[in-house]
């Protein structure tokens, strides 16, 4: 099983609760690289609005991404996720292309159908049908990144004989974030792996989960990698202002038996959110890795 570790992009995800810069993006993904871990992976916002409407700047994830290919060389690059509305289908499958291409093959494009109004509102984008907007702009994605030439007349959006030259290099994956019937049927038609977050240890809530999207796949006749978001906190660094629950919290032996549980269940990648996000949460994570696994 492969284990990943989310990077700082904004909030309070910095050094003391504060913003993160490029070098605490660059340290803890160099570190990732360094000792053992598979995959690094950024989120994607405008900003977070909080129910006491605090609003917490981010980052532009892709560029903050291509900045880690250029420092990185073995780790899978992920977005977890990108959202679906921020961008054209046709801009985002050129982008995939060519940051696959910069990394030499290293790129899983997780996307979804974004969720924060705030966000939406702020920026004028339009809030109805989520869902089937992602639906058209994730057929489109997905069949240019896997090199089609592609004539779509949708409802919101519309190409025709849109093409990638240079066409990509390999099949790029595609990693949908899913967890409602029609995203999950999505997810059958057009993913190469599937996520759902964020937990701590195994839970009902996630076999529920995990059930629903093998009954999803089952009668397309189709097959996805399993991946699970989970929150990680590392008992022995000072704690984070506002803490995530669930969280698995616990010794290097802990975390490794946790790792295990998720393997156990068919899970082929775990994407960890740290608490709080540090060079050393990157290396709890790594020796409970190699704790578990060899």
């Amino acid at each position: 099983m492969k284990i990943g570790v989310m990077l700082p992009v904004g909030g309070n995800d910095g050094p003391a609760g504060g913003s993160p810069g490029w070098a605490d993006v660059k340290a803890m993904a160099v570190a990732a690289e360094e000792s053992g871990l598979d995959s690094v992976w950024l989120a994607d916002h405008f900003f977070y609005r909080a129910p006491d409407d605090t609003v917490y700047g981010m980052h532009e994830a892709w560029t903050l991404l291509s900045g880690v290919a250029a420092v990185t060389s073995r780790l899978e690059l992920g977005t977890m996720v990108l959202c679906g509305s921020f961008r054209d289908p046709g801009l985002t499958a050129k982008m995939a292309a060519t940051l696959d291409l910069v990394s030499d093959g290293r790129l899983i494009l997780g996307v979804g159908a974004g969720w924060h109004d705030p966000e939406y509102e702020a920026f004028g984008l339009p809030t109805d049908h989520r869902v089937g907007r992602f639906e058209e702009w994730l057929e489109i994605v997905a069949r240019l990144v896997r090199g089609e030439t592609v004539s779509f007349d949708g409802k919101y959006h519309q190409v025709k004989g849109a093409v990638l030259v240079p066409a990509p290099e390999r099949r790029i994956p595609v990693l949908v974030a899913a967890f409602g019937p029609r995203m999950l049927d999505l997810t059958a038609r057009w993913a190469d792996q599937w996520n759902t977050a964020w937990f701590g240890l195994p839970d009902e809530k996630l076999t529920e989960r995990l059930a629903a999207i093998r009954a999803a796949t089952t009668p397309a006749g189709t097959t996805v990698d399993l991946t699970v978001g989970i929150t990680v906190t590392d008992p022995t660094q000072p704690a984070v202002a506002d803490p995530e629950s669930p969280t698995i919290s616990g010794s290097v032996e802990d975390l490794a038996e946790a790792f295990r549980s998720y393997e156990s269940l068919g899970i082929s990648h775990l994407i960890v959110g740290t608490e709080p996000m540090t060079v050393r949460s990157v290396e709890h994570l790594a020796k409970a890795k190699s704790l578990a696994f060899g």
